[in-house]
Order: structure tokens, then sequence, then C-alpha cells
């Protein structure tokens, strides 16, 4: 898979949440993890939310595909909604 990103979003996010961009592989090649459509608003193009395990956690990955690279567009820690969200999917299977 390969990714792209912005390196500045890349090293704010390593600082502020000790989340790289550069792990987002693991998630999206994990066995636990859901992606669903982000049509909060229109930005111009598809845009995507993974929640996926990452190191014993729960990450969020906001990100697009443009031909066949995968941008990340953001990285975080899941809050409590999006637990929930994945904990219920999983409960099901």
């Amino acid at each position: 898979m390969e990714l792209e990103y912005d390196h500045a979003k890349r090293l704010a996010a390593i600082a502020e949440r000790g989340i790289d961009f550069e792990d987002a592989a693991l998630v999206f090649n994990g066995p636990r993890r859901i992606t669903w459509t982000d049509n909060r608003q229109d930005y111009g193009e598809v845009r995507e939310i993974t929640v996926g395990e990452l190191d014993g956690r729960l990450v969020v990955i906001a990100h697009t595909t443009r031909g066949e690279v995968t941008r990340i567009i953001s990285m975080r820690k899941a809050n409590e909604r999006e637990i929930c969200r994945f904990e219920k999917q999983f409960a099901e299977d």
C-alpha cells in the first residue's frame, strides 16, 4: 500500500499525539477495522474514515484515495463514540 501525506501534519501528529502517519498501513492491513464514507460536508473528493487497532489502541484515520495512492489527511486516537461504533461492529461478528 502506497501512502502519502503532508509531512508537517505527520510531524505535528507525532509531537502532539504520539501517532505516526507511517503506521497507517498497519491499521489498513489489520484484521479488525471499519471504514465509512465521511459525508459530513463536501470535500471536493471522497473522504473515508477508518477506525482500527494500532499498538493495542484504536485510532481514527481520515483518508482519500488518489489513483493507487492513499492520502492520509489526519490520524488520532479514537473517541468514545468511535470506540462504541467499532465495538458494536465486531460484537455482531
